[in-house]
């Protein structure tokens, strides 16, 4: 028996979505009992250069083709971004098609409004590939790890900022320098904003936390710091202190106080995640019963996000064989609140002082006076009367280094306070 798929865009991921759906086909109906087929495949240029095995035949610029076909019973959202996605999201579902899509977007922005409608239609919406490429997290916080309370989320989940911040480790390239070459490489886009500022990571931290802790968790929950300030002394220092430096996206869940955060952060070398290097993800999750989890592999790209997307259509597949697709929705969102990260860390901060006698004497007091103990100074004179120091505290909240920071700029002698980090500890 086959079945019609309706795949709306033809890029990246979608291409490697058809070519992958076609090459798996006989797997497909095998495990299922239905050989999908794609029917129509909406794009922006019909004259575009294309892979040969993409059947021209088949392209059209009109999404309603598309949506309007009866026979089509499945589509798949490749176009990412809002709008169009979630108009044609909308009107596949009140059509009464089956919608899969890789749109973190739009997933962590318009979710809960997409899988009602979904639910009230009695059609499914499924979204492995939205967050992670190929790791498989979506599945298994919604269905195997479901016998546990889980407590912590904590994972390198933008391939683009970490594969920057790999290249400043391992060449001592400055941040403009690791980010031109991402974009050269085609691991960054031409506007980087969403990557380097930290939004990406959020979206997929509001997917998987709202998954995890059985909660509705908004963008505007997740507290972003991205990581254009970072520079190559930052990476340097981090070395010395036997660390790496990556955007580290962090959920915790104490008695129903969520706490969501995106964010540089040292990595001592020690832990798994400091060796998750160039574009590869890596997730760890802590449940009460399973204990301390790691998901690793590709986070983007053609085929791996393709291999999440065509992993959905078989599930999706094989509920439809088993009578079961769109069955209403009965997951449980309790109400938790969203809190200020409430966890102490150890902080790295750095600033640059004039190259004075008693300089750091004043900044020690200053210290002292806030009730912040020092563990590690790292002193280096710089250039033109002006040195710069390196600080690691012992373990304070974050709102201490806070009002630390706001005490060192007031010091007349401090000309900036460049950069301030956690410190991720090796175990809670």
């Amino acid at each position: 028996m086959t079945i019609a798929l309706g795949v709306l865009g033809c890029g990246t991921v979608g291409q490697g979505t058809v070519l992958l759906a076609h090459r798996r086909a006989e797997k497909i109906q095998h495990l299922t009992g239905f050989r999908p087929y794609v029917k129509r495949i909406l794009v922006r240029d019909l004259e575009k250069t294309r892979s040969p095995e993409i059947d021209r035949s088949k392209l059209t610029n009109q999404a309603y083709d598309i949506l309007d076909d009866p026979e089509i019973q499945v589509i798949v959202e490749t176009i990412g971004g809002i709008e169009p996605a979630r108009t044609y999201i909308l009107e596949a579902l009140r059509r009464g098609k089956h919608v899969v899509t890789a749109n973190k977007d739009l997933i962590a922005l318009y979710g809960a409004e997409i899988l009602k409608v979904a639910n009230d239609v009695g059609v499914e919406v499924l979204y492995e590939a939205a967050v992670g490429g190929a790791i498989p997290l979506v599945g298994p916080l919604q269905e195997n790890l479901t016998a546990n309370e889980v407590t912590d989320l904590k994972g390198i989940i933008n391939g683009t900022t970490n594969f920057i911040l790999t290249q400043m480790n391992e060449t001592g390239a400055e941040f403009a320098d690791a980010l031109a070459e991402a974009q050269a490489l085609g691991y960054a886009e031409a506007d980087p904003s969403s990557d380097i500022d930290g939004l990406d990571a959020a979206r997929k931290l509001t997917i998987l936390a709202s998954i995890a802790f059985h909660a509705r968790v908004e963008l505007a929950d997740v507290q972003v710091e991205g990581i254009r300030h970072i520079t190559a002394r930052d990476v340097q220092y981090a070395r010395e202190l036997g660390c790496v430096v990556k955007l580290l996206a962090s959920g915790t869940d104490r008695n129903g106080r969520l706490s969501l955060r995106v964010r540089p952060t040292l990595i001592p070398l020690a832990h798994p995640l400091a060796h998750v290097s160039n574009s590869y993800n890596a997730l760890f999750v802590r449940g009460d019963a399973a204990g301390d989890l790691m998901f690793f592999g590709r986070g983007a790209g053609s085929m791996p996000t393709a291999s999440a997307v065509v992993g959905d259509i078989i599930s999706l597949l094989r509920n439809i064989r088993l009578g079961v697709a769109g069955s209403p929705e009965n997951r449980l969102y309790l109400q938790k609140r969203v809190v200020p990260d409430e966890m102490l860390y150890q902080h790295y901060v750095r600033f640059s002082v004039s190259d004075k006698p008693g300089v750091f004497a004043r900044i020690a007091q200053l210290f002292g006076d806030a009730g912040i103990s020092m563990e590690t100074v790292l002193q280096k004179r710089v250039e033109q009367g002006q040195a710069e120091i390196v600080v690691v505290t012992h373990s304070i909240p974050a709102h201490r280094m806070d009002e630390l920071c706001d005490a060192l700029a007031q010091v007349q002698q401090v000309q900036k306070v460049a950069c301030v980090m956690p410190l991720e500890a090796l175990s809670e």
